[in-house]
């Protein structure tokens, strides 16, 4: 594969959310996962806000039956607002109407749960022939990380697809996808080439401890390939299988590069991760931290 530095730049985003949830029973029966609060705003909005920072405004969020409340949460409430506004709450006002003003966000519903590499197919007539980013919402990555634009840095300079790649704990990698990589000849050292790709193995057949975390940002030749591609683990169509044949393969739009991410991140999928998030996001903030930091201390002393 060719460097190309004339690559258009990734102007879109698809944030798949039709999961059903099950790891958050009986809270996600009737609730979206993606609505779950972290803190007072719902997971969803922070990754939507990442995309923004990242310069993507055009988004496209890929639901299933259920998820109605993602589209009324991004959607204006001029009664509520104008209630707001009549009392003087300008900074309630504030908060929900930044929802609203995150980007331009379409909804397509997957009506078959047939895994991630189909719901990423479901954006096919949006996305065109162009690039596109892929922000998973149970991943939510610290704002003062600039992991998605890097990525894109990444993928305009070397063409192909870009994943983001983390060292999990060796006893812990079968819960991913995980990456067999090569170093890049002259590179930075957080950018490597991917060379495989292999779905949740087990610990003695990982090729690594570089597990692929939810930021993907991919060439569109993605699109024909998960066509072809057949249901693999779980019965689903995996986007990791996809990403492999991209890896192996040559020409335009072929090769798949990764950035190594070491900042913070937080699996929100998953109930333990999800309370440190809440904890460690509260404990930084200015209105919360200072009477949270103390008490979390005198609580964990009299465990």
């Amino acid at each position: 594969m060719t460097e190309r530095s004339q690559n258009p730049r990734t102007q879109k985003a698809i944030i798949p959310a039709a999961g059903l949830g099950t790891r958050f029973l009986p809270a996600t029966k009737a609730m979206p996962k993606e609505m779950l609060p972290v803190v007072d705003k719902p997971a969803i909005q922070y990754v939507v806000a990442e995309a923004k920072a990242a310069g993507l405004k055009d988004l496209l969020m890929i639901t299933g039956r259920s998820k109605r409340a993602l589209e009324d949460h991004f959607d204006r409430v001029p009664a509520l607002e104008r209630s707001l506004e009549l009392k003087g709450d300008f900074g309630k006002l504030d908060k929900i109407q930044e929802a609203t003003n995150l980007g331009n966000i379409h909804y397509v519903r997957q009506n078959d749960a047939k895994g991630l590499g189909h719901a990423v197919w479901c954006a096919k007539q949006h996305v065109g022939r162009e690039p596109f980013a892929v922000l998973l919402g149970d991943d939510l990555i610290d704002e003062k990380e600039d992991l998605l634009e890097r990525m894109i840095d990444v993928q305009q300079e070397k063409g192909g697809s870009v994943i983001a790649l983390m060292e999990v704990p060796r006893e812990n990698i079968s819960a991913y996808g995980v990456a067999e990589v090569s170093t890049v000849a002259g590179g930075p050292k957080d950018v490597v080439r991917v060379t495989g790709l292999v779905e949740k193995p087990p610990v003695e057949e990982a090729p690594s401890n570089l597990a692929v975390i939810g930021r993907y940002v991919l060439d569109p030749a993605v699109f024909d390939i998960l066509e072809r591609t057949e249901p693999g683990r779980g019965n689903e169509i995996q986007l990791t299988d996809a990403l492999q044949v991209l890896a192996e393969g040559q020409g335009e739009g072929f090769g798949v590069h990764a950035v190594v991410f070491s900042g913070k991140r937080y699996d929100t999928g998953d109930k333990l991760s999800y309370l440190k998030a809440v904890i460690e996001l509260a404990s930084a903030r200015e209105d919360l931290g200072p009477d949270l930091r103390p008490w979390l201390k005198e609580f964990a002393a009299g465990l």
